[in-house]
């Protein structure tokens, strides 16, 4: 049951959150957001300073149901914001944006129950794209789409990522996602590292720059009750990976600097924090042989890391706000049957409390993805632990709620969701960007593609093709074949999210390219390739007429930038590597490092002139 909104003797309307009957200072939407916090964290008991420093996975149930536990876990929602006064949450998937609406009112409610009714606050991993992946990032689902960042930095319009943030923004708000575990602002330096997509560029000044705009655009000038709170990461650069391998597996737990090129690495978190960035989470990852001003890095995940915490990022650039540790730091688990270790690197050997104690040490805020509120507690009873400790930290967090408007108003209008999120303009403006982010590498002549020319067309739908080219079912009858493919990647599973985070080998396998060579001794091949990661070309670069690549097009996208209908004009924001012999024998932490690269960095052509108007959306 909604808390109804009070009024005092002064005529302010406020909400009455700890059911007292008086207007606290912490309740007055007149005072500033410091004073309200400072006010707040005074009448909180301990449990509650605790659990504002964690911020874990929540699973979107039923509306109104407190009391079924996650798949995660034994606990229920109630068990968390009741119980532990845990209010910050993580989101994944949810049916619709209507139903997350009305989720996050119900869940909202529940947070009344607490003893100060401290608002939720819902976090969430991008989400306006393509690429999946329950732990990383997600598909759209109700959502406009878009390309993923990397294709936005291909095409390379400031104003652009600004529309971007301001859309994703507006479909945030409008379903109670107030804080973004984003911008991803690693450079992609390892052409096989997992994760690139989701970064703008290899090139530091563009990754600052965009990085930036979207953080401007999600926040605001300042925080407001129209904003979504960002978290920039993985601080302090996530791409110079060993092996190219991701640190949410052993294997992958080493970053490595053979190149000495750890400040470019840093450079965007500095204009993120200029930005003014509510939040930096650190990397999983341990720097190995790290020395920066003669100081030898401690060998342990970043996030435990006193030096690059407390004296770089707090000291040195002079980072404020608040530190949120990437997820699953202290507790092994497994999930669906298969292990999911803790991202303890560097301290596998010590407890769970002892990994609590060293992430304090270190400078952290708050703990992604645990719920370990007795250990904090037991650090505190012990002595090891201050409670001035706790409250620098609880202080930080609660500002950034009231900053938010949370206290005031934690809830959406329902009714307003299907006007604003996944709206025709958004959805348009969406569409159009899939389209001018398409790059085309190789154009021997075939593009445009005319209304007139048959397409034969593997890995694409037949439906949407309709008028702008003739499809035949039949490569004897065609003009041209169409052919998408995604670069490879080694399938693995043995641990949780292994299987849906690509890894390993760029090579495409032996017998695609047999097929695709196969193909275009029959008919000229128009190749387009889905960038999750820097693939190797090679093979296809003679066999092909026309070569483009995507950051996450649907099929109706391509075929207007094929048809030049949306003009596309992307150009490479990293460079497509000839061999995999170039890869593992370039740095890892040097952007565009492969000898002899089969397209450089910037690479992309312009298609010759065409008089076609209409894109043709799939709604």
């Amino acid at each position: 049951m909604r808390r109804p909104t009070s009024t005092n003797d002064d005529g302010v309307q406020y909400r009455d959150l700890n059911g007292n009957g008086v207007m606290d200072p912490y309740e007055d939407p007149r005072l500033d957001s410091a004073s309200r916090a400072k006010d707040l964290l005074e009448r909180l008991s301990i449990e509650e300073k605790v659990g504002l420093l964690f911020n874990t996975v929540m699973v979107v149930g039923e509306p109104g149901d407190h009391d079924t536990a996650s798949p995660f876990g034994p606990e229920t929602p109630r068990d968390f914001v009741v119980g532990q006064s845990i209010n910050h949450f993580n989101i994944g998937r949810f049916p619709s944006a209507e139903h997350m609406a009305r989720w996050q009112n119900c869940m909202q409610e529940l947070a009344e129950l607490a003893p100060h009714g401290i608002p939720i606050t819902f976090a969430t991993d991008p989400r306006h794209g393509f690429a999946q992946n329950d732990g990383m990032v997600f598909a759209t689902g109700s959502f406009s789409q878009w390309p993923e960042p990397m294709g936005l930095a291909a095409i390379g319009d400031p104003a652009l990522v600004s529309e971007f943030a301001e859309t994703a923004r507006s479909e945030y708000v409008a379903v109670g996602l107030r804080a973004a575990i984003h911008p991803q602002i690693d450079l992609a330096s390892d052409p096989r590292w997992a994760r690139q997509l989701q970064s703008f560029s290899s090139n530091s000044a563009v990754t600052s720059e965009y990085g930036s705009l979207l953080i401007e655009g999600l926040q605001g000038q300042k925080l407001s009750s129209t904003s979504v709170a960002c978290t920039a990461k993985h601080f302090p650069g996530g791409g110079a990976q060993e092996d190219g391998e991701d640190p949410h597996f052993p294997q992958g737990k080493a970053q490595v600097y053979p190149g000495g090129n750890f400040e470019e690495h840093l450079a965007p978190f500095r204009a993120a924090i200029a930005a003014g960035t509510s939040a930096i989470m650190p990397y999983y990852s341990l720097a190995k042989d790290l020395l920066i001003d003669g100081v030898a890095v401690e060998e342990v995940g970043f996030a435990y890391n006193k030096y690059l915490i407390s004296t770089l990022l707090r000291e040195d650039l002079g980072f404020t706000g608040v530190v949120l540790t990437d997820w699953q730091l202290v507790t092994d688990l497994e999930v669906f049957g298969l292990p999911f270790p803790a991202k303890a690197w560097g301290v596998e050997h010590l407890s769970r409390i002892e990994r609590v104690e060293k992430l304090f040490d270190a400078g952290a805020d708050q703990f992604g993805g645990e719920s370990c509120t007795d250990l904090v507690l037991e650090l505190l009873a012990s002595g090891r632990l201050s409670q001035k400790r706790v409250d620098a930290s609880a202080l930080k967090v609660l500002q950034v709620k009231f900053e938010l408007g949370l206290f005031d108003n934690p809830y959406v209008d329902e009714n307003a969701v299907a006007t604003i999120v996944g709206s025709e303009s958004f959805r348009a403006a969406g569409h159009r960007a899939q389209a001018e982010a398409v790059t085309v590498l190789k154009n021997t002549g075939v593009l445009p593609l005319r209304a007139d020319t048959r397409v034969y067309v593997e890995g694409v739908n037949p439906e949407v093709v309709d008028d702008r080219v003739t499809l035949v079912d039949d490569k004897k009858d065609a003009d041209v074949a169409l052919v998408r493919l995604t670069v490879p990647y080694e399938p693995r599973n043995e641990y949780f999210l292994d299987a849906m985070t690509h890894q390993g080998s760029l090579d495409f396998p032996d017998e695609e390219v047999a097929r695709v060579r196969a193909l275009a001794a029959e008919l000229p091949v128009i190749l387009d390739v889905y960038l999750e990661r820097a693939g190797i070309l090679t093979p296809f670069d003679e066999l092909a007429e026309a070569v483009t690549v995507n950051f996450g097009a649907s099929d109706a996208a391509l075929l207007d930038a094929l048809t030049g209908t949306i003009p596309p004009r992307g150009r490479l924001p990293i460079e497509l590597p000839r061999s995999m012999a170039a890869v593992e024998a370039s740095h890892p932490d040097v952007p565009n490092d492969t000898k002899d690269p089969l397209y450089r960095y910037g690479a992309g052509l312009s298609l010759p002139s065409t008089s076609r108007r209409e894109s043709r959306m799939l709604t």
